[in-house]
């Protein structure tokens, strides 16, 4: 049926329509309630569809992984203690604030007790983290290879925590040798220090936000 030929129908007339042009009405009229259909309601309940189907993807998702962590839950509580107690074991290797003056002499003892001069012990300023501080030691020791050496190791075995770094090793007169170093020693903060720098890092956060509403009124 053209689109002339419906132009020039007439509903007045429509039982003496013949029936080919019957059918090609009707079907037009199921297409045209189809259409109205999809635009007044079925779109809007397809659009709701989909989004529930996003959303049901989104609730499977974190469901599977709640339930992987519920099945994993004593994996993770072990590791956790796991790691709680390296920590401490970590911890314990670092002295407290009066017990750094006794690490110190040991660090000056392993050379002395390997036969090494020390031509330069300097305790340098300590440096705070977040937990803990480090105090670098410049060391400048004359003695033979082999003394050396073993200097180097008795200080990596002892009990605590010590580092040497920057080494440096020249030559002198007689075959011996001398070592520029710097020694770093570290200690856990005690529970004043610690205070005190959550303290001092509260006062610098508010002074920078005073600073900075000062800014924006100018």
């Amino acid at each position: 049926m053209t689109l002339d030929e419906i132009n020039k129908l007439d509903l007045k007339t429509l039982a003496d329509w013949p029936m080919p042009t019957k059918l090609g009405a009707l079907a037009l009229l199921c297409a045209a309630i189809v259409v109205a259909g999809w635009w007044l309601d079925w779109r809007g309940g397809m659009e709701a569809l989909s989004a529930a189907k996003q959303k049901e993807t989104q609730l499977r998702s974190v469901f599977t992984t709640k339930k992987n962590q519920a099945i994993n839950l004593e994996a993770y509580t072990k590791q956790l203690a796991d790691i709680e107690q390296a920590f401490g074991a970590l911890l314990k290797q670092l002295p407290n604030k009066q017990e750094m003056d006794a690490l110190i002499t040991d660090v000056n003892q392993a050379g002395l007790g390997r036969g090494l001069q020390f031509d330069l012990f300097k305790p340098e300023t300590e440096t705070v983290s977040e937990f803990y501080a480090e105090t670098p030691i410049r060391v400048k020791v004359t003695g033979g290879y082999h003394d050396i050496a073993a200097f180097v190791s008795d200080v990596s075995k002892l009990s605590r925590i010590v580092t040497l770094q920057n080494i440096a090793l020249m030559p002198a007169k007689d075959g011996v040798l001398n070592m520029d170093a710097i020694v770093k020693t570290y200690r856990y903060l005690d529970e004043e220090e610690l205070i005190a720098r959550k303290q001092a890092e509260i006062k610098a956060k508010e002074a920078e936000s005073k600073k900075k509403g000062k800014g924006k009124k100018k």
